[in-house]
């Protein structure tokens, strides 16, 4: 009796583990492509913004004895685009004593990156704005340039990578019964090598994997743009200083971002922008002092700006100054800080000054997670990106080649594991992963669909069944 119940639980058992199997072996088929194509852009973000920087920053002069004036470097970047018709509207002080300064011109609705020698005020080399390669490889690895399909595409995709590390987890876990034995791959032969490899890589890049997910997710269109970021913005007047009373109040995004492109921290993102010409404010920029990028460049550095920083230029009459420096832009590399100060153009005055201390928790795991994220921790955090793309990658290579390896020969279709053998659903386990669908609703539909076609269609033509079935 004893001996036909463990018979029992071992084959019930085993049922659980290839109803998981399957559900990682689909999981992995729908995602897969996806991480493949998110670990190649994202080794070529890390390279381009190492080597010729973001807006093309890293070009190296040679420093002198005295610095020209801010004007006058504006007025040579603005010349080198079109001296009648173009305007400043971002300064990007320069990353060390021997790189250009860069300035942002706008002309008729086309925006030029000029770097300029700070020491000569000749310009070394212009750009079109967020056309670089840099800016490409962010392009793919944000929206795949679909827009937002793209971005639904993707999102989508990272809510379902959680749901493949989690059933992975747990099949690694009742293989190898120890955390020791799942980190560190045992010797094998033919597949059991190839299978030993992927549970371990995928162990150690599994923790990293889903906080990239999740940071990724939460700047997606769905789940970040219409859930957390909603709730995790400043309010108005968190510093005193509601902004004039105006049918629509500007954000963060609205005046600073350029597009699509992410150029404010998360948390400030959604939040409202102060304005200029209010009676509030702390004591910032003498009122008597001309409101000038010299001045506003000397009292950047007066309050404790130190190198690369963003200096903004007010946007029409209720624009403020603002001044920005953050690990995202690549500004510098601790997340902690983070840093946003707008100023009135008018009385000079603080009217925000907002640090990582003001950050709620998501704001702050958000600062510190992108932070990982694009490897802008130092040389470290790029060596350990690299690293985990590379493992992605493999991940993705060796899941492949294991199924190659069971696949019967002259078989036909996908030939999915337990392949004609009816599973019941094990709700023990079905139940958390659905809960973590409920989370993302991009995977809550992604899975009704897979259900609709599976109930629809792939049971009922042969030719489907056969083939993923």
């Amino acid at each position: 009796m004893d001996t036909q119940i463990k018979t029992e639980a071992g084959q019930q058992n085993n049922r659980r583990y290839l109803t998981v199997w399957r559900w990682h072996f689909y999981a992995g088929l729908l995602v897969m492509p996806f991480l493949t194509l998110l670990a190649l852009t994202g080794l070529g973000m890390l390279l381009f913004a190492n080597i010729t920087g973001k807006e093309g920053e890293r070009i190296h002069i040679t420093p002198q004895a005295v610095v020209q004036p801010l004007s006058v470097q504006a007025e040579a970047a603005r010349s080198a685009v079109n001296p009648e018709t173009s305007s400043v509207v971002q300064y990007i002080a320069p990353r060390a004593d021997d790189m250009v300064a860069v300035f942002r011109v706008n002309n008729e609705g086309k925006a030029t990156m000029v770097a300029v020698d700070p020491y000569t005020a000749k310009v070394v080399n212009t750009m079109p704005r967020n056309q670089g390669w840099y800016h490409t490889m962010d392009e793919i690895h944000s929206d795949m340039m679909l827009g937002a399909a793209g971005d639904y595409l993707l999102e989508t995709a990272a809510s379902l990578t959680i749901i493949m590390v989690v059933s992975g987890l747990y099949l690694w876990w009742v293989k190898q019964r120890g955390i020791k034995a799942m980190l560190l791959p045992s010797k094998g032969r033919a597949r059991s090598w190839w299978r030993n490899l992927h549970g371990s890589f995928g162990t150690w890049v599994s923790l990293i994997l889903l906080l990239f997910c999740l940071s990724g997710i939460a700047w997606a269109g769905i789940w970040g743009g219409k859930f957390v970021q909603a709730w995790s913005q400043f309010p108005a007047g968190k510093w005193g200083v509601e902004p004039n009373p105006v049918s629509v109040v500007p954000t963060h995004g609205e005046v600073l971002n350029d597009g699509k492109v992410k150029e404010v921290p998360w948390i400030l993102e959604l939040t409202p922008m102060p304005v200029s010409g209010t009676t509030v404010g702390k004591d910032g920029i003498n009122p008597d002092e001309p409101m000038t990028l010299e001045t506003v460049d000397r009292f950047a550095r007066e309050i404790g700006f130190k190198g690369r920083y963003q200096l903004n230029l007010p946007k029409g009459e209720e624009g403020v100054w603002t001044l920005s420096q953050d690990s995202m832009s690549y500004d510098m590399i601790s997340p902690f800080a983070d840093r946003t100060v707008h100023i009135d153009q008018y009385s000079g005055k603080i009217l925000a000054d907002i640090r990582f201390a003001d950050y709620n928790p998501f704001g702050k795991f958000m600062a510190a997670s992108i932070a990982l994220h694009m490897g802008t921790l130092g040389w470290w955090s790029v060596l350990a990106n690299v690293l985990f793309c590379l493992a992605v990658i493999f991940i993705g290579i060796s899941g492949c080649v294991m199924w190659w390896k069971r696949r019967p020969t002259g078989a036909v279709g996908m030939v999915p594991p337990a392949q004609k053998i009816k599973l019941p659903v094990w709700w023990a386990m079905a139940l958390p992963l659905l809960l973590i669908a409920l989370l993302f609703p991009t995977a809550l539909l992604a899975i009704a669909v897979i259900w609709l076609l599976d109930t629809l269609l792939l049971s009922r033509i042969p030719v489907l069944r056969k083939w993923f079935k």
